[in-house]
């Protein structure tokens, strides 16, 4: 089934794309300096990560255990 007509999927999605940005504004900043546009999406996201961080810690956590038990 595809990611995006399972939540569950959906949500692991949300989530690696977040923590993907993240690591990319902050190893490469100029990659996603842009706030507009296509790129503004991943930006967007990349603050997400950065301003949310524990909770994003938590869900990513909280994702993990759920696909490896269930």
């Amino acid at each position: 089934m595809s990611a995006l007509f399972n939540f569950h999927s959906f949500l692991t999605v949300v989530l690696l794309m977040i923590c993907t940005c993240t690591y990319l504004k902050m190893q490469f900043p100029t990659l996603l300096e842009q706030k507009t546009g296509f790129r503004g999406f991943f930006w967007k996201a990349a603050r997400i990560g950065e301003r949310l961080s524990p909770w994003v810690a938590v869900g990513c956590f909280t994702m993990g255990v759920s696909i490896i038990f269930f």
